[in-house]
């Protein structure tokens, strides 16, 4: 089994680190499914719009709803969560040289959101790269059973990872 995550200290900070991975991943050729997050830039110190793009090829979907300026509670729209989860899913095959999963929320920590693509990977033998937050660390851990590699917050390393489970992919081919 082929699945690392990394985690981020700073807000934004693992939406640009894995937008970059996913973008520099393809400049090299290798096929990038899943989601990468792209937040407004007009956002303030508290809500931003949260906008994911579908890898490879696929449609930009807003995933956050607006509550109002008093609201506290989570802003994610889940109907358009589980429309990008479909969209990467019709995306993901064989071919796939990795799935990125910009984040394993809270969704994926009660069962939802992305948990059976990530597993549909792991069965074709795909790599994951997933970011993870500390809310949410232990639950992953657990979905992953412990077959996870922690990788530093930093896009070298994200990189040489993938790169390094896609060439054994070809080795075995």
């Amino acid at each position: 089994m082929k699945i690392a995550y990394t985690m981020a200290q700073q807000r934004g900070d693992m939406d640009r680190l894995l937008a970059g991975v996913a973008e520099a991943l393809a400049a090299r050729g290798l096929r990038c499914c899943g989601i990468v997050q792209i937040n407004s830039p007009d956002c303030d110190d508290r809500t931003c719009d949260m906008d994911v793009q579908v890898l490879p090829d696929g449609p930009r979907i807003r995933i956050s709803q607006s509550l109002g300026p008093e609201a506290r509670g989570c802003r994610l729209d889940v109907g358009a969560l589980e429309t990008a989860v479909g969209e990467c899913g019709r995306r993901l095959d064989s071919q796939a040289d990795v799935l990125i999963v910009n984040k394993f929320g809270k969704r994926e920590a009660e069962g939802g959101g992305f948990r059976d693509l990530i597993a549909e990977a792991l069965s074709l033998d795909i790599p994951v790269i997933v970011g993870v937050n500390g809310l949410n660390e232990a639950a992953f851990l657990a979905f992953s059973a412990g077959a996870a590699v922690s990788l530093p917050p930093r896009a070298d390393k994200v990189l040489d990872w993938v790169l390094a489970a896609a060439a054994r992919l070809d080795e075995t081919a």
